[in-house]
């Protein structure tokens, strides 16, 4: 396989099958996973960033654990939708991981994804800034993969 565009998806996952949703930050990855039908994200876990060999193996065990058929990967678009120096990292991440393992990865937008989540987590839990500091990149996945994963149910009607 290949980066696919996310409405590519459905054709080129079994059904049944989960994605995984990544929020790559510089100090961690954030996972996402999705259900079996495709409709509710939930945070999996923060993986702290290492050598990039770590980091695939760590995804892979997770991949193969969890059933995933496909990766969605945030794409840390500028505000302008233009692409800047991370966009060229996060593309950079999943060349290096197809050469390890050919599955699907598609990209979403995930322009303030991280701000929502920390709007949410002060506004309706009052969570303190160091357990935010805990969370907030699996719950950036979630947000990242829930808005494609709402994006495909709308495509489907």
């Amino acid at each position: 396989m290949a980066v696919i565009k996310p409405e590519e998806l459905r054709a080129a996952v079994p059904p049944g099958q989960r994605l995984l949703g990544l929020d790559l930050g510089s100090r961690t990855i954030g996972l996402a996973l999705s259900d079996g039908t495709w409709r509710i994200a939930s945070p999996l876990e923060t993986i702290r960033r290492r050598k990039f060999g770590d980091d695939a193996d760590r995804l892979l065990a997770l991949i193969d654990a969890h059933d995933v058929g496909a990766l969605v990967l945030g794409l840390p678009l500028n505000m302008d939708g233009s692409e800047g120096p991370r966009c060229q990292s996060t593309r950079a991440f999943a060349r290096n991981l197809l050469a390890r393992r050919d599955l699907p990865i598609a990209f979403q937008d995930e322009r303030l994804s991280t701000a929502a989540v920390e709007r949410m987590l002060v506004a309706e839990h009052d969570v303190t800034r160091k357990r935010r500091g805990a969370v907030v990149d699996k719950l950036a996945a979630a947000y990242i993969l829930q808005t494609l994963l709402d994006t495909l149910a709308a495509q489907d009607g």
